[in-house]
């Protein structure tokens, strides 16, 4: 019998790239623009929602009303306050050796982030990805984001690969929500703030440090040439 080749379906942010606290720190700039006080970990909490389902919770939090316009202008916010960190946001350790493993023993991976293009592209370019080669698919894409299993069953679909054959690799609980809901295998990193603890109760299958750690030990989760 053929042996089922794995596939890894990679978050962005915390994932492949250092960006979890810019994110954090993006959010909170378009918090104080907007005269709304919320204590950063509440922030951090949130981050790896989709935009839009992580305004409404934080507004949730303070108790203020929500209204569409209100949310459209927290997230336009966040983006331009992100942007101006984008450029300056490195790679994770390893991640670049990850990737480049991956494509030299031809395992298929992409990318599904609920960052918006216009957040995740540059990012994606720092990291050196080609996408006009490599599938990514962003929030732009699909019609719910994590925890809901659109954006892995879409990046799975894009590379004609089997949802059920696939790690998802994630570093936050929304990610290993969502690859339980897809019926993935949850692969957590430890980069974006998240605990052991926590990924594993998420249903993550093994938790590593960061992209290096991974690729050390990309033998237990079925990365073979």
């Amino acid at each position: 019998m053929p042996r089922l080749q794995t596939s890894f379906l990679f978050d962005l942010d915390g994932t492949l790239v250092d960006s979890v606290y810019e994110h954090v720190l993006a959010w909170r700039d378009a918090l104080d623009a907007e005269g709304i006080e919320l204590s950063v970990w509440r922030i951090h909490r949130k981050i790896g929602m989709s935009g839009g389902l992580f305004t409404n919770m934080l507004l949730r939090e303070t108790g203020l009303d929500i209204s569409d316009e209100r949310v459209n202008r927290l997230r336009r916010l966040h983006a331009e306050a992100y942007k101006k960190r984008a450029g300056k946001i490195p790679p994770l350790p390893g991640a670049r050796a990850l990737l480049g493993y991956l494509s030299e023993a031809g395992i298929p991976w992409a990318i599904a982030t609920s960052g918006r293009m216009e957040t995740a592209g540059p990012v994606i370019e720092n990291l050196g990805v080609d996408m006009s080669k490599v599938p990514v698919v962003t929030r732009d894409q699909v019609k719910y984001a994590k925890p809901d299993p659109d954006l892995f069953l879409a990046a799975a679909e894009k590379l004609g690969v089997n949802i059920e054959t696939s790690c998802v690799v994630g570093d936050s609980i929304w990610d290993m929500l969502a690859a339980r809901r897809a019926r993935a295998i949850g692969i957590g990193l430890l980069s974006g703030g998240y605990g052991e603890n926590e990924l594993e109760r998420s249903g993550a299958y093994r938790v590593y440090e960061d992209p290096a750690d991974l690729l050390h030990h990309i033998d237990e989760v079925g990365g073979r040439r």
